[in-house]
């Protein structure tokens, strides 16, 4: 790593830098449309309803990435990674990997049986990437998503 990397919980006030990240990785995965959250809402789900947590690498005193998780659960708690982001300028440089090793501790400190993310199948770089780690791709599962009109129409 170029320089240290050190970790930080984000608060409430982070709220903003928290839709900053967000709204650049939809960038990067060209999916700008599909983001519906704004300050109102992340504020709600992450620190009202504490249903996610955001964890910020920082260097120099510069947030240079983030990554916002949940728990998940199949018999024992697994941590599950929504979104990982690192700032253009900062990539390669290993903060990435040291945001994954980092939830891969709490992972382990809260017992939990498994860390898992999805990828973007056009995503080479990515995938080479969490390959070079060691982690597995899991070509038996198919995610399905109701969302919007037809979430609202299959619960009524």
């Amino acid at each position: 790593m170029e320089n240290k990397v050190t970790f930080r919980n984000a608060e409430r006030k982070d709220t903003g830098l928290i839709l900053q990240f967000v709204k650049e990785l939809a960038a990067y995965e060209d999916m700008s449309d599909d983001v519906i959250a704004d300050e109102s809402i992340l504020e709600t789900w992450i620190f009202d309803k504490q249903k996610a947590e955001v964890l910020f690498a920082v260097v120099d005193g510069t947030e240079v990435g983030f990554a916002l998780f949940f728990h998940n659960f199949l018999g024992r708690a697994g941590l599950y990674l929504e979104d990982l982001f690192v700032m253009p300028e900062y990539r390669g440089k290993g903060y990435g990997k040291a945001l994954l090793k980092k939830l891969a501790s709490i992972a382990v400190e809260r017992g939990c049986g498994r860390f898992e993310w999805v990828c973007l199948d056009w995503n080479k770089p990515s995938i080479d990437f969490y390959l070079s780690l060691g982690a597995e791709p899991q070509a038996d599962w198919t995610i399905y998503r109701m969302s919007g009109d037809t979430l609202t129409k299959f619960a009524e």
